[in-house]
């Protein structure tokens, strides 16, 4: 007789095979067709649904799937370390030229306006929380630690980097974990420029004293947002051309994401665009490991050879941040 498969309390919640169940107070072989077809396409390759048989894979594996929450990539206990990413050619961290870790003001929750002040960036209000764990001493929560996140704005423009916004630091910001864990933004959903799925970048310092060298990260990774969210989201006023920027690419053809389209990396997302999405990721970071990404990788953060500053193009480390809104 199948053995019904137990799942893993997390601090988000309880979660099977890395990602957080789309149903907690159910078992795991209730979750649904949407659960069990990304259980099959899982980096681990399990076949084993879940004790379901054959049969019932196949028919997952041919089945339509529709989630309104994409949920991420942490068990506690058998966690897979956030994938090493590439910072991208716009980092903001001092490697690939501008350096906003070395301003006052740079911690902070709310990433919508620039440092200095002045309006706020139009776009669908976004919540997001990254939980970062400590795998060299069990998976327990990484306290004190220092995650900085960037990501471009609803019209596919990086702060610090692209024309007319070189002078603006917004969607740029630091939080320090808490006894959770745990950071979170208040921020917009970001835009989907040519040749890169949507995104949000983020590196985890061991503690905020160290940012202001980026070579001291023990993380570099990206969050990646799920279609049916970003389908929506896109249908705004704010987002013309991102929905034709989405289209053009897949997550599995995305350079970054497409190892495993994204299965660790990806966010759990509850909300809609009247009221704002909150967002989490689970962030597993393996100490003992060297990083073999962003800026402790190559010294040049995913930029132009040399670390020289980029002039970008589609299907770059990056992407082509525009410098005009996309059409």
């Amino acid at each position: 007789m199948a053995r019904i498969p137990e799942p893993v309390p997390t601090p988000q919640g309880p979660a099977y095979e890395g990602r957080l169940l789309d149903r907690p107070d159910e078992e795991v072989v209730d979750q649904g067709i949407a659960f069990d077809l990304t259980t099959l396409m899982s980096r681990r390759g399990v076949v084993r649904l879940m004790g379901l048989g054959t049969g019932a894979a196949v028919l997952a594996a041919c089945s339509p799937s529709a989630s309104t929450t994409t949920a991420s990539s942490a068990a506690s206990g058998s966690l897979t370390e956030i994938p090493d990413e590439t910072a991208g050619p716009y980092p903001g961290d001092g490697s690939n030229g501008p350096d906003v870790l070395e301003e006052s003001g740079i911690v902070r929750r709310d990433i919508r306006t620039s440092i200095a002040g002045g309006d706020p960036v139009p776009g669908v209000p976004l919540d997001f929380t990254f939980t970062v764990l400590d795998m060299a001493n069990g998976g327990v929560p990484m306290v004190g630690a220092a995650v900085y996140a960037w990501h471009c704005s609803a019209a596919g423009l990086y702060s610090m980097y692209s024309d007319g916004v070189t002078d603006e630091t917004w969607l740029r910001g630091v939080q320090v974990t808490d006894d959770n864990g745990e950071v979170t933004f208040t921020s917009v959903m970001p835009g989907c420029y040519t040749g890169r799925w949507t995104h949000i970048h983020f590196e985890v310092y061991p503690s905020v004293d160290d940012i202001e060298d980026s070579s001291k990260a023990i993380a570099t990774s990206q969050m990646a947002f799920p279609q049916n969210v970003l389908d929506t989201v896109y249908e705004q006023s704010d987002y013309d051309g991102s929905a034709g920027n989405l289209a053009q690419i897949t997550l599995a053809s995305d350079n970054v994401f497409g190892d495993d389209s994204g299965v660790h990396q990806m966010g759990a997302f509850k909300g809609g665009v009247d009221a704002g999405y909150t967002s989490t990721l689970t962030v597993p970071i393996d100490t003992t490991t060297e990083p073999t990404a962003g800026t402790m990788a190559g010294g040049g953060g995913g930029g132009a050879p040399g670390g020289d500053r980029p002039e970008g193009g589609p299907g770059g480390d990056g992407g082509e941040p525009p410098s005009a809104p996309p059409s």
